[in-house]
């Protein structure tokens, strides 16, 4: 078994070599049945500072199919969702001046990938689990997402610089 680098300490799986892994199938080696369950990959987001601009590009050069702009002002962001064949991205943009996406944008003013989002089939036991792992999450407790679900984000140091979205499927 060869360890996965990269979000290693995050997720803690053992996987087989790369070419045994490319299946639909979720990972869950190394972590009990019984406790929780690492889930398909939910979405890339894209933080962008203009929004009708990523849209049109998404829609109308790419011809993807692109979702109505959703303002999430609890997160702080307008959200817009980009189907694709297995997975989604999405879009962000930010909503007031106390966004996080605005100060991503300040740093990154062409904007860029902000965070993955990986489903979990039970997010109490994968922060409990976790925050035994001394991996560090942004907030308190889990908050309803973009959509509809209790999300917790998982703190970037502790993800070899990836922000790592928990979502509850």
């Amino acid at each position: 078994m060869y360890a996965v680098r990269g979000l290693s300490r995050c997720i803690s799986l053992t996987t087989p070599p790369l070419r045994a892994i490319s299946s639909s199938v979720p990972l869950r080696q190394g972590v009990p049945s019984s406790v929780w369950k690492l889930g398909r990959l939910n979405h890339v987001a894209i933080a962008v500072p203009d929004l009708e601009k990523a849209k049109a590009l998404y829609r109308d050069v790419l011809g993807a199919q692109v979702s109505a702009t959703v303002p999430l002002p609890e997160h702080g962001v307008y959200t817009v969702f980009v189907e694709l064949g297995n997975t989604k991205l999405e879009l962000l943009h930010p909503l007031g001046e106390k966004s996080p996406i605005a100060g991503f944008l300040q740093k990154n003013k062409s904007g860029g990938m902000h965070h993955i989002c990986i489903e979990v089939d039970d997010i109490k036991a994968a922060i409990l689990a976790l925050k035994a792992q001394n991996i560090r999450m942004l907030s308190a407790e889990p908050r309803i997402g973009a959509h509809g679900k209790p999300v917790m984000f998982l703190h970037p140091k502790d993800c070899d610089g990836v922000l790592v979205e928990l979502e509850e499927a």
